[in-house]
């Protein structure tokens, strides 16, 4: 799903050929996470896309990845069996605004860059707004932004993401998942932050 971002505090980008990307995203999620997540109740992963195209298929095989996540107060919005995409995003948040308090929202999406980007994830501070690219009129989400630039922006951009290799999306979603993953266990494994959220 194409977008365009708010205003951010900051953001880094992790080539997914480099050394070590997995490493340097986990490090940077954290850093991220663990510095904001003290002033929220609640923390929701909001994976965006839909698995009609490949290109935009990152947000849903991130949510399948985590759909198991077990920890108190997190909750993953969006999967291969119920994406979250830019028919029911509307309809979504008003779901996240009515059952979370304070929620953290963690927006994951997939984009369009320059040819030389391909393959990078962009990670920071801010929010999204999905469907830009390609005319949808959606809101602005996210307190904090993931997303996997997996083809360039030209002519006929919906083209270009069905055409999309799967390689390079099943890449950038084993990263951000394990990522997310570790860093949770990270910061939850702390007896502190334990009890906090389950009082």
């Amino acid at each position: 799903m194409l977008f365009q971002k708010k205003v951010k505090e900051s953001q880094v980008y992790i080539n997914i050929n480099s050394s070590y990307p997995l490493k340097k995203f986990a490090e940077n999620f954290y850093e991220y996470f663990s510095k904001k997540i003290p002033y929220y109740k609640e923390v929701v992963i909001l994976c965006i896309g839909t698995d009609r195209a490949t290109g935009d298929s990152l947000g849903p095989l991130i949510g399948y990845k985590l759909k198991n996540i077990s920890y108190p107060n997190v909750f993953v919005y969006g999967n291969l069996e119920h994406p979250v995409h830019a028919k029911n995003l509307n309809e979504t948040l008003k779901d996240i605004k009515k059952n979370h308090t304070n929620p953290f929202i963690i927006a994951i999406d997939a984009c369009l860059g320059k040819m030389e980007h391909i393959g990078y994830i962009t990670l920071g501070e801010g929010s999204i707004k999905p469907g830009a690219g390609v005319q949808k009129d959606l809101p602005y989400v996210g307190d904090l932004f993931i997303t996997g630039i997996v083809n360039f922006s030209g002519f006929m951009d919906m083209l270009l993401l069905q055409n999309t290799r799967l390689s390079l999306v099943m890449q950038m979603a084993d990263i951000i998942s394990s990522g997310i993953k570790f860093a949770l266990w990270k910061y939850y494994k702390s007896p502190k932050i334990s009890r906090k959220f389950i009082n």
